[in-house]
This record gives structure tokens, sequence and C-alpha cells, in this order.
């Protein structure tokens, strides 16, 4: 009996040691991937400057929503705009926004008007907008996911609408 008590304690002990681990390195790498989402910016008046803009441009928008507090929302934002590839997609078809939503602010009032994705599906989700606003489609991005990032020929085929 005391063997097996002592085989649960030390898998316990590794279990402990392995999440520790894990959290300080998700903490380190948010610590060095930019910080695209601003707590202190009014999202709705936002999304309607880049509506005018995208009427322009003839361009959609692409809003993700989530927070400088999410590590798989920094991560997108990082791969898409370092992928040379990607970003040329991006920058061609989209204008690129990121909703904040954290306790600091809930953007409340864009939420209320376009709904918000990633409190069914989690964070980051995705609005597109067409050129005058009006809401084609929301996105979850757990299908693109990969081991510690995304798997680029997914989000390749979501950026050029054929990921469904």
């Amino acid at each position: 009996m005391k063997k097996y008590l002592l085989i649960a304690l030390i898998i316990c002990e590794n279990l402990v040691a392995f999440s520790q681990s894990s959290s300080e390195q998700i903490a380190q790498e948010k610590a060095t991937l930019p910080k695209p989402y601003h707590p202190e910016e009014d999202g709705l008046a936002r999304i309607e400057e880049l509506i005018l803009q995208a009427k322009k441009d003839n361009k959609k928008i692409l809003i993700q929503i989530g927070g400088n507090w999410c590590v798989w929302c920094l991560r997108f934002n990082h791969l898409v705009t370092t992928d040379p590839e990607l970003k040329a997609i991006l920058e061609k078809k989209y204008l690129y926004y990121h909703l904040n939503y954290s306790p600091e602010n809930k953007n409340e009032k864009a939420f209320a008007k376009y709904g918000n994705p990633g409190e069914k599906y989690g964070y980051p989700a995705f609005l597109v907008l067409d050129k005058k606003g009006y809401l084609l489609a929301t996105r979850k991005t757990e299908d693109m996911e990969a081991t510690n990032g995304y798997d680029k020929d997914k989000v390749k085929k979501f950026l050029q609408g054929r990921l469904k």
C-alpha cells in the first residue's frame, strides 16, 4: 500500500512541476510577442472608422477578438504578420483589427452590435465584415491550431475564404 501511495505522490509532483513549467514557458512566450490589442480603445468607434476605409479600399474587415492576455491570440497575430505569404493575403483582402476583450475593456457596444463568438468558441475568435460593415461570418480558430501554434495551410485557406 505504501508503495502505491509513493507512486501516486511522485506522479502528482511531476504533474505539478510540468504544469508550472508549462505556465512559465507560456508567460515567457507571451512576453516576446507583439501586443496588438489596445484595451483603452473604443472598439465600436474604431470599427466604424475601418468601415469607411474598407469602402475606399474595397476590402473586407477581419476582426480578431481577444486580448494581450491570450497566448493563442498573440500567436495568430504573429503568424499572419510575419509569414510573407499570409501577410500578403491579409493585406490584399482585409483591414485587420484586434478587438479587445478583457476585464479592462469588454467593448460591450461593439459586441452588442456584432456579437462575441469568443464567448462560444474561446479566444481568439473572428468576425468578418464586408466593406459596408455587414457581418459575413463568425469564426473560431480551434480547427486551425497545431501543437503550439497554427497550421499555416489552414490559416491560408481561412484568409482566402475557403476554410469553413
